[in-house]
């Protein structure tokens, strides 16, 4: 899942991309929160990590102008304000979660991924399509309990396609969840994974769990 970090200590921004890159995420950073907020409206991304004290505005008012702009992604709030009337603020305003700095890599992963859940609908982490069965934690996915050997970026698509199903989702949209914003949209290295990734699920099913729907996209058949 992609991920926007809003972050001004350039240090601590890319001890951040580099830990949940390493965890499975793909991550943009800005360091002001004007670029920030340009970002976050252009971009499908799965989550938001904003700080709050940005030398340019502040957290909570790009919170406020995000929310008035209808922006639905979920926004975690990671900042060293630990005051309880602070995180009631932060909350009220329309933030999906809200952690205090220093902060474990281990409870951060399960926080965005519970408010990346959260906002697909899905009560539990877990997702099982069919005979499909993934783990975003583990980042694993299985077929009739045999795992199956995916690269992360095939793992990556799998996902996502599996957190849309049943909708068809086409590639512009794969693009914007899945790889960075240095990822050139013109190339053609979605359609090498997405033919890996088909390959590896046919291989092990012997049915079609990834179709293309001609014109529109891909989606994942729930068959049993």
């Amino acid at each position: 899942m992609r991920l926007l970090v809003i972050e001004d200590d350039k240090e601590l921004a890319l001890v951040m991309k580099e830990g949940l890159e390493e965890r499975g995420f793909t991550v943009d950073v800005s360091n002001t929160g004007i670029e920030g907020e340009e970002k976050a409206l252009a971009n499908g991304y799965d989550a938001i990590l904003l700080d709050l004290n940005l030398p340019d505005k502040d957290g909570l008012d790009i919170l406020t102008f995000l929310r008035e702009q209808e922006l639905h992604t979920p926004i975690v709030i990671i900042t060293a304000r630990h005051e309880v009337a602070e995180r009631a603020r932060g909350l009220n305003s329309g933030a999906d979660d809200y952690i205090i700095k220093p902060f474990d890599f281990v409870e951060l992963k399960a926080r965005i991924q519970a408010v990346i859940r959260r906002s697909y609908g899905r009560t539990k982490n877990e997702i099982n399509i069919g005979r499909l069965r993934i783990d975003p934690n583990m980042r694993k996915a299985y077929v009739d309990g045999s795992e199956i050997s995916l690269s992360a970026k095939e793992f990556d698509i799998l996902e996502y396609l599996a957190s849309r199903y049943p909708d068809v989702v086409s590639s512009e949209d794969i693009v914007e969840h899945v790889y960075d914003e240095f990822f050139d949209p013109f190339s053609s290295v979605l359609r090498v994974h997405i033919a890996n990734l088909r390959k590896k699920l046919t291989a092990v099913s012997r049915e079609g769990l990834l179709t293309t729907v001609k014109g529109k996209g891909y989606r994942l058949c729930g068959e049993k």
